[in-house]
């Protein structure tokens, strides 16, 4: 399986890049063809543009863009890692989304009917959190969340969702947590096609 892990997080002491650290491991390991891109890193641009609106409109987008959808076009699977800040992704992710997946590669319309293009993709959701996830839950932030990205990015382009992951209290995460959440990293990605670790 070809895996694109897109990675969203300034600081490479993180959880987030641990997270994503684990998850390069597990898939060389088992053997999957992987390839990273770190947005920050990368310096990518998050502001779409009025050039970017014109362009896409004609079915034309910058080089820098037409290279990230070449890597999500030859990925069977794509990960996203990033920490939800203020119950959001990171601007730079959000500007990702907003750029990458235009009108005419990850959607369209059909006689008035949408079409996510993205259909036969799959992703995973790698997201940490300040709150405990039973706060989100007790204020409908955990079903808002899903809504915004799985319902309204992700499903709406196509992707099968396999698995969403919220790590929660990353903030002051315990040793014990962060054990665990490699434990089920490692478990999803050690795999290529067993959907049995999707449960």
């Amino acid at each position: 399986m070809k895996n694109l892990i897109v990675y969203a997080h300034p600081n490479s002491s993180s959880l987030n890049h641990f997270f994503k650290e684990t998850i390069l491991e597990s898939l060389k390991k088992s053997g999957q063809e992987v390839e990273v891109r770190d947005l920050y890193q990368l310096n990518f641009n998050p502001v779409f543009s009025l050039e970017d609106m014109n362009g896409q409109r004609m079915g034309k987008v910058a080089q820098e863009i037409q290279t990230e959808q070449d890597f999500i076009t030859w990925a069977d699977r794509i990960i996203f890692v990033y920490p939800i800040w203020w119950t959001g992704m990171p601007a730079i992710m959000k500007g990702y989304i907003d750029r990458v997946f235009s009108y005419g590669f990850a959607y369209r319309y059909d006689q008035g009917i949408q079409k996510g293009l993205l259909a036969g993709k799959k992703a995973i959701i790698v997201n940490s959190h300040g709150k405990s996830n039973a706060e989100y839950e007790a204020i409908g932030l955990d079903r808002a969340l899903a809504l915004t990205s799985d319902t309204g990015i992700f499903n709406y382009c196509g992707f099968e969702i396999q698995k969403h992951f919220y790590f929660d209290k990353a903030d002051r995460a315990s040793s014990e947590s962060i054990i665990d959440w490699e434990k089920q990293l490692k478990t999803v990605f050690k795999l290529t096609d067993d959907v049995s670790v999707f449960g």
